[in-house]
Order: structure tokens, then C-alpha cells, then sequence
């Protein structure tokens, strides 16, 4: 019979390919976003990682002055190394001088170059010394005069720009145009684990980073012929005493390396926790095309009963057919699995995420793993309809129309009930999680995370039920058109309540799609009002100097510090302050937690000039003008840290420890210009002298004026309030605005997947539409049936969705606790959204309705 099976399987696919097609195609569809995907999280975590490329991979030790911190190997060390003192070493074969600035380099339109993914952008000094140089020229020539600048290969690629063009570079205290003389790469890599490097001659850079003359951050060592790299690091480090730190280089490269993998696994699997929605719906789309595929076929698979053939046949071959469908989509899945993944990286990268440093991934898990996905999705997708189709009686091949068996209340309740229980424990986990967390926005996303993967499951309870829905639903529909239409609306009304499945499964599409879309509007709009109200309670200033470009969080990037003097004397202006930012680590009181090893705290310091602050900001809790030496701490720190006015407390910035005096609370409630802690710019020179300033904030003046004071500066702009809170709420929202793609894609799908049922819902009822036309039914009547079905399918697609949509917002306010989470819609949101749904209902189904409309008699007659 094995043999006879392979015969029916081949003969089914010569005769149906139009509907096994649509079948295919949303198989394919799914795979495509399935690996895409996962070609996209593989690329993210070696673009993030950086590979096993170093900077420092001809060097023997490095020599860095003062301390450095244990918990970032990427840190800059606090103090100073003469470069002589460590030339003069015996052992020393040859020495090159060390540091780093970051900066932001736009190209010639203006336009910043995004940095490899997490990345940021480093002015570091060319390295002259064949011995020590780490860096291979790809084109042009090393920088050898002021002015001239080599860049790392990605950095050409991702700007376009080549040798002889000109670049702006954004340092923490000026801006000066460069010109590129040279790209280089490392280590055959595009860039380095820590980002992209732009490379200036060493003078040039010592300046920059504000160094005395022969002093640098750190020094390279290389060791003399038959010198050890661990003894030279042990008689540096005995002859420097406790003035210098002196590591092999083999040691901070893996430092860098395991760092980098960590954060490389950590955006890798946050990708991937986006990408699942967009899996999901791919999932859910093939097991439903596949219930359809095998539900109009109920003729055929009861005549194979009434021949003889064994409810075992019958699901081996449905099993066969899925696995032969399932293999295909997979192949196929796969390769467009690239484009879309091309697709998704564009997007990401046009938004301050940009992966495109690692190329294409071609190994067995890209590979492998959507394929398998694909064979698995479609078998798990046959399961079902295999027992369902087993279960056909050969008394069904005498039926002149298809007519759903009725099935046990029970099992569908007992399985929606299952479901209903793991959503149930995804929320539970939520409320763990908050829990046991600190208040912050990492406990906010893991939060908002089980909540949207309890949502998943909701919606998938919610699909099994969906034809118990379908009849009372229907029922209105169908008195409604009978009301409207007459006996058109009454034959709808039959169609529609006679196949509650086939209505159900077009519905769990719409469903699926109205959920998607309205759960991003309602958090997006809700995120947007927030900080437009927060933003401003808090800026009191009405306009913002600040840069063009954005960081790879998506905020706008560092200015020049010297902008804020050039608008000081603009008519009108009142008040300009430089609002600047330096991230440090609490280093004591430690941490109160039982832990052996408790997590390193760090947070963000923002600087202001405390005289007429009030002008520009107004924070929650009015603290006072803060003095050098003292720092104001927002409420959420002090509880978290337990700390508390007039404590001292000592940080470790970028010059060291620095010993501060708690001197007050405050909270901001937008969270975007002082969220952690506050201080006076004397006390932020003393944490970081290269303090990044974020923005000039101005009182006074035209926004005419200012555009005219600042337009000898590139690549900055002059925006009010509104704008600028929209500008620096970026970095925030930036994990909402990475969601649209999946999204998009997966809204698509689901489209895709509601189409592809509707059609094969009327080619199922072939036989039916051709003898309604048979006995004086009319196309337009015929068309009109169709259409009073979709109205079915709109009203409980989109109620479903809503109220998923709702419930899932509502559930994110009341878990997280956020006011930037608020279930309070403008009442306009809902008619666009069921219009829309109505809009996307109605063009899938035109199609159909004027192809039911024209079925022959005679082809009726001899349908399944």
C-alpha cells in the first residue's frame, strides 16, 4: 500500500497544486522569516562580539596608567604613562603611545556613520612602528600630517566614502574636518570589538584626549627576542610600582573577547525574543493554510475510505504530502531567508543598529535549523488535520456539498484551557520578576517580555475557540442581511454557520493581524504621550542645540562642547546650558545584597551649570544648587542603593575615584535629561574631563538667531521642545521602534495567510457556488454571500483582536508599573483600526467573490 499511497500523493499534487501553492507559498513565507531571523541574531551577535579581532594582537603587554576597572576591559585607565620611562625598559623591543576619544564622524553630506552594532567610534593614534602596527592598508597610505585620518574598512563601507573624501569629526570639545588618507582593516576584519576606529597621527590624538606632552592612557610593549611576554609584564610591573597597571595583551584581549561574546549572546537573544513574534505568526499561518488545505479535501479522503483504505493511510498520507510541501518551503524558506534578512538589517541599521560588519552566515545552524524548522512546522501543522481527516466517514463521499462534521466541545475546551494555563504562567513569571528586580528599565523589558510571550498563548487559546464564536456571531451577521439583502443574506447566514471552522480560520488571521498592529499603536502611542507630557513638565527651556547624528542607542550624539558659547551672546537668549554626560560605577557603600560577588553598579552622571538651572529644568523634588564635590541623586537610586542624604560616597569615572557628597534627591519624570544623578560641571570635570555633552539647552532667543549662530558648526540642528524631546527619547524607544520590522513583516503574513484562506474556501465550495448558479442565483448575489461572510470575519477578527490588544497593554501597566505604559487610547484609534481591517478583509476577499461568481455549471458538476 506504501507504493499506492506515493501514486495518490503524486496525483494530489499534479491535480491541486493551485491550492497546495497557496499552501507553499505560506510555508515559505514562514521559513523566510524564521531564518531571516535567525540570520540576522547570528550576525547581530558577531557584529557585536567583534570576532577574535584586536587591536592589540602584535603587542606583548600593555602598560596603563594608574587603575583600571576589572568590570570593563573597554575602559580607558585613569591615569598616566610616560612614554620614555617605558622605552628605557630592558626587555622593551619597541613601544608605541595609547588613547582613546570617541568621537562622531559624518561624511560629506552631513550624515553621521553609524558604528558596528553597540559599537562606538574611537580616535586612536597610528601606530608608525612595523612591530606594534596592527592595521593593514586596504587603500591610500597612512595619516603622516595634521588633518589626515585612516578608517577602519566598515567605516568606508557604511558611509560610502573612500580615499580623498573629506569626513567631519565631532571631538568632546570641537569639531574639526579631516581627510581620509587610508582604509585599513584588522586582522582581515571590518572593525574591532569595541567599534569603529578612526586612526590620526599621535600628536593629534594626545591633544584631543588632552594629555601633557609624552604621556599617554596606556602603552604597547612589544618584547625583545627571547623576552616572555608574562616575565616583561612581571619586571614592568615591579619596576612601576603602583603608578601603572601591566597586563599581557593576550589578557585583555580575552577580557575584551568574553565581554564581547556576553554582549554579543545578549543582543543576539533579545533579536531573537523579537524575532519570535514574527515566528509565531509565521507558525500559526502554516498550521492554518494546512487545516484548510486538508478540510476542503473531505470527499476525496472519504472516497479513499469507501475503497478500502485505513485511517492509518489516510494520515501517512497526509503526513507524506506534508513532508514533501515541508521540504520545499524549507529550501525555499531558506534562500529567501537572506533578502529578508538584508531586508531587516537596512531597517536596523537606518535606525542605530548596524550589523552589517559580519557577513552573510553560512553555517549548519543558519542553515540547518530553518530547514528542520520548516519540515517540523509542517508536520506538526499535519498533525491535526491527519487525525481530523482520519476521522472521515466514506458516507461523505455521497455528499453534493462539504458540510463540517460537528466535533466534541470538549477537547477543543480542554486544549484552549492548556493554553490559557501557560499564558497563565508566562504572567505569573511577570510578576516574579518584578518582584525580585530593582525598579529600572532592565525589570520593565524582562516584564513587558512575558507579558507579550503570555500574549502569544492567549491568542493561540483564543484561535482554538474561535468557532464556538462563529455561529451566535453569524447569526447576527446573517439576520442583519437578511434584514438588508433578503434571501442573499439568508443563504449567508447558512454558509456562515453550516462551516464555522472554515469562517474561524480566516478570522484567526485577522485576529492575529489586528492584535499585532493594535498592541504597537496603543504602546507606541502611549510611550509618545508620556514623554511629550513628561518632557514638558521638565524642560523649561524652548529650544535644544544638538547633533544631527545619533548614537547607536538612537539618540542624538555628542556636540562639541564650545557650541554652547556660541549662542551665549544670541539676541534674546536669556540662559544656555550644556547639558553633558559621563557613565560611572559606585564603588562605595557596596552593595547590600547577600551575593559573594554582587553585580558592579554603574549609572549615568549628568552635568549642568547649577546657576539658573531652574531656567532650563525643572526637576521633581527642586534640588539645590549643588557645589563641587557634591552630587544629587534621583529618588530611584537612593532607594535602590540605600543610600541617603549628606552620605559621601566615592565613584570611579573616567580620571578615577572621585569622593562625593550625596547632597539631595530629585526625580525626572522623562527620564531624559537627569534620570540617575546631577552635579555641577566642576565636579564633572573632575569624573571625566571628556565628558559627552548631549545638548545646549537655550531660554530665550528665535530659532532663526540660534540656526544663524551655529551654522559655521556641521551636522547640528536648533529644535523646540517638542522635537527635541522626540530626538532624545530615542535611545528609550529604540527597543519599540526595532519591533516594527518583525512586525511588519509578520502583519503581511498574516494577511497573506487570511487571503490564502479565503481562496481556498471557495474553491472548496466549488460544487456549491456552481449549483446556486445553477438554480438562479446571480454573480452579484453570489458575491454578495462571500462578502457577508468576510463581514463575519471582520466583526469577530477584529472584536478578538482589540480586545487581546487591550488586555495586553493593560496587563503591561499594571505588571510593570510604568506611566509610559498607560491602556488610555484616543478614541479615534479604534474606527481606524476596524476600518482598516474591514479595508484588508475586503481586498482579500474580492478576488474570490468574483471567481465564486463565475463558476461554470459544468464545472461544479464533476468538482470534489
Amino acid at each position: 500500500m506504501g507504493n499506492a499511497l506515493w501514486l495518490i500523493a503524486r496525483r494530489s499534487f499534479a491535480e491541486g497544486w493551485p491550492r497546495l501553492t497557496a499552501t507553499l507559498l505560506a510555508a515559505l513565507g514562514s521559513i523566510a522569516l524564521i531564518a531571516g531571523s535567525l540570520q540576522f541574531a547570528l550576525r547581530a551577535q558577531e557584529a557585536v562580539a567583534g570576532s577574535d579581532a584586536s587591536e592589540y594582537f602584535r603587542a606583548d603587554v600593555l602598560v596603563q596608567g594608574g587603575t583600571v576597572d576589572p568590570d570593563d576591559p573597554y575602559a580607558p585607565s585613569n591615569g598616566r604613562v610616560r612614554l620614555d620611562r617605558i622605552a628605557a625598559r630592558p626587555g622593551v623591543a619597541a613601544v608605541a603611545g595609547d588613547a582613546t576619544v570617541t568621537v562622531t564622524a559624518a561624511r560629506p553630506g552631513g550624515r553621521a556613520i553609524t558604528a558596528s552594532a553597540e559599537g562606538r567610534t574611537l580616535l586612536r593614534p597610528w601606530v608608525p612602528d612595523p612591530q606594534l602596527n596592527p592595521y593593514r592598508l586596504e587603500a591610500g597610505r597612512s595619516p603622516t600630517a595634521e588633518g589626515e585620518v585612516a578608517i577602519v574598512r566598515h567605516m568606508s563601507r557604511a558611509g560610502k566614502v573612500k580615499v580623498g573624501d573629506t569626513l567631519t569629526l565631532t571631538l568632546p570639545r570641537r569639531t574639526q574636518r579631516v581627510r581620509i588618507s587610508g582604509i585599513v582593516s584588522v586582522q582581515d576584519r571590518d572593525a574591532v570589538a569595541s567599534g569603529d576606529l578612526v586612526l590620526a597621527p599621535a600628536e593629534t590624538v594626545r591633544r584631543a584626549a588632552m594629555l601633557p606632552p609624552g604621556s599617554w592612557q596606556s602603552v604597547w610593549a612589544k618584547a625583545g627576542p627571547g623576552v616572555p611576554a608574562e616575565r616583561l609584564r612581571g619586571e614592568l610591573a615591579r619596576d612601576l610600582g603602583g603608578a601603572a597597571t601591566v597586563r599581557t595583551a593576550e589578557s585583555v584581549r580575552r577580557a575584551q573577547s568574553a565581554a564581547a561574546e556576553g554582549e554579543g549572546a545578549s543582543i543576539a537573544g533579545v533579536i531573537g525574543m523579537l524575532a519570535s513574534v514574527a515566528i509565531f505568526v509565521g507558525l500559526f499561518v502554516v498550521a492554518n493554510t494546512f487545516g484548510t488545505l486538508v478540510r476542503q479535501r473531505t470527499r476525496r479522503l472519504a472516497l479513499l475510505g469507501a475503497i478500502g483504505a485505513t485511517p492509518r493511510q489516510v494520515k501517512r498520507l497526509i503526513r507524506l504530502e506534508a513532508l514533501v510541501l515541508g521540504g520545499v518551503a524549507a529550501v525555499g524558506g531558506v534562500a529567501a531567508g537572506y533578502p529578508v534578512c538584508a531586508l531587516i538589517t537596512r531597517l536596523f541599521a537606518r535606525d542605530g543598529f548596524d550589523v552589517s560588519a559580519a557577513g552573510a552566515q553560512f553555517g549548519w545552524v543558519a542553515l540547518a535549523v530553518p530547514a528542520a524548522a520548516g519540515i517540523l512546522v509542517t508536520q506538526a501543522a499535519a498533525w491535526r488535520a491527519a487525525r481530523r481527516a482520519a476521522g472521515v466517514s466514506p458516507v461523505q463521499a455521497l455528499r453534493s456539498t462539504v458540510t463540517e462534521t460537528p466535533e466534541r466541545r470538549w477537547p477543543r475546551l480542554l486544549a484552549a484551557s492548556a493554553i490559557f494555563a501557560g499564558a497563565g504562567f508566562w504572567w505569573a513569571v511577570a510578576v516574579a520578576v518584578r518582584a525580585g528586580d530593582p525598579p529600572g528599565p532592565d525589570r520593565t523589558f524582562g516584564v513587558s517580555l512575558m507579558v507579550v510571550f503570555g500574549a502569544l498563548l492567549a491568542v493561540t487559546g483564543l484561535a482554538v475557540l474561535t468557532p464556538f464564536f462563529v455561529r451566535p456571531l453569524g447569526g447576527l451577521v446573517g439576520r442583519f442581511g437578511t434584514l438588508v439583502g433578503g434571501e442573499t443574506g439568508r443563504l449567508a447566514h447558512a454558509t456562515i454557520t453550516r462551516s464555522p471552522r472554515r469562517v474561524s480560520s480566516a478570522a484567526s488571521s485577522l485576529m492575529l493581524g489586528v492584535t499585532l498592529v493594535a498592541s504597537v499603536a496603543l504602546v507606541t502611542l502611549s510611550v509618545h504621550d508620556r514623554f511629550q507630557d513628561a518632557g514638558r513638565e521638565v524642560m523649561a527651556a524652548e529650544h535644544a542645540i544638538t547633533s544631527t547624528a545619533r548614537t547607536t542607542e538612537g539618540a542624538p550624539a555628542p556636540l562639541a562642547r564650545d557650541v554652547a558659547a556660541l549662542v551665549t551672546g544670541t539676541p534674546g537668549v536669556s540662559r544656555a546650558t550644556a547639558l553633558t554626560q559621563t557613565e560611572v560605577k559606585l564603588v562605595s557603600p557596596p552593595s547590600n545584597e547577600p551575593e559573594e560577588e554582587p553585580e558592579p553598579f554603574y549609572f549615568f552622571v549628568s552635568g549642568a551649570e547649577q546657576s539658573g538651572l531652574r531656567d532650563v529644568l525643572r526637576l521633581g523634588g527642586r534640588p539645590p544648587a549643588l557645589r563641587p564635590g557634591q552630587i544629587a541623586l534621583s529618588s530611584t537610586v537612593m532607594k535602590e542603593r540605600g543610600l541617603r542624604r549628606g552620605q559621601e560616597i566615592i565613584v570611579r569615572g573616567a580620571q578615577g575615584r572621585v569622593t562625593l557628597t550625596v547632597a539631595d534627591a530629585y526625580h525626572d519624570p522623562s527620564h531624559l535629561f537627569a534620570e540617575q544623578a546631577l552635579a555641577a560641571p566642576a565636579t564633572m570635570d573632575r569624573l571625566d574631563t571628556n565628558a559627552a555633552t548631549r545638548a545646549v539647552l537655550v531660554r530665550g532667543g528665535s530659532p532663526e538667531d540660534l540656526k544663524r549662530a551655529v551654522a559655521g558648526v556641521p551636522g547640528v540642528r536648533v529644535l523646540d521642545r517638542d522635537a527635541y524631546v522626540d530626538a532624545a527619547s530615542g535611545s528609550l524607544t529604540r527597543p519599540l521602534r526595532a519591533t516594527y520590522g518583525f512586525v511588519g513583516m509578520a502583519l503581511l503574513l498574516a494577511l497573506f495567510g487570511m487571503a490564502t484562506t479565503v481562496s481556498m474556501s471557495v474553491t472548496e465550495r466549488t460544487r456549491e457556488f456552481g449549483l446556486l448558479g445553477a438554480v438562479g442565483t446571480t454573480m452579484r448575489q453570489i458575491r454578495s454571500i462571500v462578502r457577508w461572510e468576510a463581514a463575519t470575519v471582520v466583526v469577530l477578527g477584529t472584536i478578538l483582536g482589540l480586545v487581546i490588544a487591550m488586555g495586553t497593554l493593560t496587563l503591561l501597566h499594571v505588571m510593570t508599573g510604568s506611566s509610559f505604559l498607560r491602556p488610555d487610547p484616543p478614541w479615534w484609534l479604534f474606527p481606524i483600526l476596524a476600518a482598516g481591517a474591514t479595508a484588508a478583509t475586503l481586498a482579500t476577499s474580492a478576488l474570490p467573490a468574483r471567481r465564486a461568481a463565475a463558476i461554470p455549471v459544468l464545472e461544479a458538476a464533476k468538482a470534489e
